[in-house]
Formats: structure tokens, C-alpha cells, sequence
């Protein structure tokens, strides 16, 4: 029997550069740990019941409201086992999901509440993630976030450049966008810069231009976490033609990565559908386009989920999905040697291979 495109694409190669560890917990580890804790705050805890409960309250079409659902991951990742297990968990699900590249970041700032120092923190995601990878195909690193409504960010600087050689790839700041704009961590990202450290910067999710201006501009972001508000700077006449604005052209000439996350974009009311959602056009206008998870737990998503929708969505077909997955690794903050290994290596076989099987018809 010939196989469908969407089995191809659940056996193709993914890379992730945009999830979020405490948004990617099964739903049975959170009720375990809940129960093992003494965490007793959870709405149920009945496994399928748990996972519609996060999944409807990532569905309410405002950022603010969906981070709210992130109270429960993090009351249960506050020892160091329990990191420790989720990163581990993390690790496997995204090998099971074909995923050979992933950077997976998280606060520690957040986990601090059983008396664990951020370095303690650090060190359990980092272990979790290398048991979770072993034996699998999968390479898996740690970017580290400060959350943009505190202020601990040049500190978790120092702790993302502290940890470099130890499995941790980057520094983002992450929380609500409106109001706490990238340039109140200016000193936090000078610092980066200085150590010829790495920056992803969640920007143009919930606010616009501004935000992605900061970001690139003052804040030296290497890719932007969302940025999809950039369609605000492109001008999409009747007859389809695209005019871009000097910000949307300084992002396309420069090739910044764009961390594009279809499914949280949908439920967090930035777009109607996966249709009607920007990345079409920014692929089409050859954007730094790259897909990503978000959380997979809120969103009830993996990378095949989003490579399915967006193939539903638009069309696409494996050389499609090639290309938006040599984008993620061509911008990963691997080292070049890794990265050039895991393109030439891994995604363009795998993805011959498959396109061979799909014009052969097995």
C-alpha cells in the first residue's frame, strides 16, 4: 500500500528551535508529580480530563490568559527530581516525534520555591536532557529565559554564559509582551553580546513592531521568538504583490530566523486558523521561516501536528517541510560543524529517502 504524505511526515527529520520546557509536561507526570509533591491545586486529576483542561485554556484568545494555565507545570517542577524527569520526558517525546534537533528553553527563576539555586535548576534540565537523548538520533540543548515582567534577567544572563559549555545554547526573555518591552534587559543582552554569547528574543507574538524593532536593533537578537507581527510591515496590495516596509526588508536581508508557532498563534488570537494564519505568506516571501511547538502540552501539539496543519493549510509537501527544517537547524546555535553534520547527515537523506518512497509509490 502506498504511504500518505502525512505518514512521510510523521517519519521526516524535524528540528525545533522555539518550545517551552514547562509547557510540554504529559499530562500523567503533572498528576504524578502533583500527588508525589503535595501540589494540590490541580483541577483533576484524571489524565485525559487534565489534558482537555490545558487545552481549553490555551484557547481563550489572549496571551495573558493562556500563560495562566502555566501555574500548574511549574507548582510541580519545583525539586530537583521533577525537573529533572520532565526534561527527560521532553527529551524522549520529541525523539519519538522524529525530532534530530531541538532547543528547548525554560525560567529557572521560576523553580526556585523548595530551595533550589538557579545553577541547581540548570543542571537538572541539562541531566534530563541527556538521559531523555541517549540512544535516540536526537541532539537537544537548553536556552535559557528571563521573564520580561521581573527583574533577574542580567543574572540569568550571567547563568546562561555560566552554563555554555554545559549544554545550554542560548538567553531569551520571555512572559507578557505589552508593557515590558526588550530594552528594559538592555544590559542583560549587552552582557550577552559581550561574551559572543547567543539571543533569541520573544517579540511581535501579542505586541507589533516595536517590539521586533527593539529586539533586533538595540537588543542584537540573533532570531525572533514568534514574529509574526511583522506582517504589519508588509503591504499585500489586490492583486497579491507584497510591498515590505524598511523593518520587514532589514529582517529578510539579514535572514534573522523567525521561531513561527502556528498552533499557540491560533490560540492565542494572533490568527483565525492555520489558513489564515502569516506563515503562508511569509514562506512564500522567503522569510528565515522555521516551525515550531511553542507548548506542546497547552496547544495539544507536536512537530508533526504542525507540519500537518500547515500542509493542510497551504499545501505543502515534503520539500516544503525540508526546507523549513534545514532553516531550523541552519539557524540553531549549535556549533556550525554540528549543524552542517545534522543537515548533510541526517535531514537531506532521510528526506531523499522520502520523497524517493513518494514518487516510487510504496
Amino acid at each position: 500500500m502506498a504511504m500518505s504524505t502525512a505518514d512521510l511526515i510523521a517519519r521526516a527529520p524535524k528540528a525545533l528551535l522555539h518550545d517551552h520546557l514547562d509547557g510540554g509536561l504529559r499530562p500523567q507526570t503533572v498528576i504524578e508529580l502533583a500527588s508525589e509533591y503535595g501540589y494540590a491545586d490541580l483541577p483533576t486529576t484524571d489524565a485525559d480530563e487534565l489534558a482537555q483542561w490545558f487545552n481549553r485554556g490555551a484557547k481563550r484568545n489572549d496571551l495573558v490568559l493562556y500563560l495562566e494555565t502555566f501555574a500548574h507545570t511549574g507548582g510541580v517542577m519545583q525539586h530537583r527530581d521533577a525537573i529533572e524527569r520532565v526534561a527527560f520526558e521532553c527529551a524522549q517525546d520529541l525523539a519519538a516525534d522524529g525530532v534530530v534537533y531541538a532547543e528547548v528553553r525554560f525560567a529557572p527563576e521560576l523553580h526556585l520555591e523548595a530551595g533550589l539555586t538557579l545553577d541547581e535548576v540548570v543542571v537538572a534540565v541539562v541531566d534530563g536532557f541527556r538521559r531523555g537523548a541517549d540512544g535516540t538520533d536526537l541532539t537537544i540543548y537548553a536556552i535559557l529565559s528571563a521573564m520580561r515582567q521581573a527583574a533577574r534577567s542580567y543574572e540569568i544572563a550571567e547563568l546562561a554564559v555560566r552554563h555554555r559549555d554545559a549544554g545550554v545554547v542560548g538567553f531569551d526573555i520571555a512572559g507578557p509582551e505589552a508593557g515590558f518591552p526588550p530594552t528594559r534587559h538592555l544590559d542583560a543582552f549587552q552582557l550577552v553580546n559581550r561574551e559572543n554569547f547567543h539571543a533569541t528574543i520573544h517579540a511581535g507574538e501579542a505586541f507589533g513592531l516595536p517590539s521586533i524593532w527593539e529586539a533586533v536593533q538595540f537588543c542584537g537578537a540573533e532570531r525572533l521568538g514568534h514574529g509574526v507581527r511583522l506582517v504589519d510591515d508588509i503591504d499585500v496590495g489586490p492583486d497579491g504583490d507584497a510591498t515590505l516596509g524598511q523593518l520587514a526588508n532589514y529582517i529578510r536581508d539579514r535572514r534573522i530566523p523567525l521561531e513561527v508557532c502556528p498552533t499557540s498563534n491560533v490560540n492565542t488570537g494572533i490568527a483565525p486558523s492555520i489558513a489564515e494564519h502569516p506563515i503562508g505568506m511569509l514562506r512564500r516571501l522567503r522569510f528565515r521561516v522555521t516551525i515550531n511547538t511553542d507548548n506542546r502540552l497547552m496547544s495539544d501539539t507536536s512537530m508533526t501536528k504542525e507540519m500537518l496543519g500547515c500542509r493542510d493549510a497551504f499545501g505543502w509537501g515534503l520539500d516544503d517541510m525540508q526546507w523549513l527544517t534545514v532553516n531550523a537547524v541552519k539557524s540553531a546555535f549549535a556549533p556550525f560543524p554540528e549543524r552542517i553534520k545534522i543537515i548533510d547527515g541526517i535531514v537531506k537523506p532521510r528526506y531523499a529517502m522520502l520523497k524517493a518512497e513518494e514518487q516510487l509509490g510504496v
